[in-house]
């Protein structure tokens, strides 16, 4: 049981560290992908002309705050990722440890207790990067780059 949750650690951490060596690519496509989505997105707000705030800035203006903000949204989303890794990853090892003492019962319990804080940090980081976007009138959707 052991050895598999080391091999499965050993493989996700490799996976992890090829998918950073590979980055270049994916984002230059993602980068054209999000100015395709800020200039879509532009033009509806003018066309709608709902957020009086936005649709009163230039198109330079307008351009510059929605491309920082889908940088921003990339960046606190990649963040939230690499807390929910190392928090997953802790949350493996400390069940293993209770698991060593209190058996299987052990074991299952600190990881249904782990997924349920990982859960609540993962509902609480999203909220916390829309928030802001949100505030301004700004749908986080149309900036979200799958």
């Amino acid at each position: 049981m052991v050895a598999l949750l080391e091999i499965a650690l050993a493989l996700g951490l490799i996976g992890l560290v090829g998918s950073y060596f590979l980055r270049g690519r994916r984002d230059a496509e993602r980068q054209e992908v999000t100015e395709r989505r800020v200039e879509a997105y532009m033009h509806t707000i003018r066309r709608e002309g709902g957020n009086s705030e936005l649709a009163a800035m230039s198109d330079l203006e307008l351009r510059d705050l929605l491309l920082s903000s889908a940088r921003n949204l990339r960046v606190q989303a990649e963040r939230r990722w690499y807390i929910l890794i190392g928090g997953s990853a802790a949350a493996v090892l400390a069940a293993i440890a209770i698991g060593t003492e209190e058996g299987t019962r052990g074991f299952g319990i600190a990881l249904l207790l782990a997924a349920v804080v990982l859960y609540g940090i993962n509902e609480f980081l999203g909220r916390r990067m829309r928030e802001p976007l949100t505030a301004r009138g700004i749908d986080v959707e149309r900036l979200r780059v799958e």
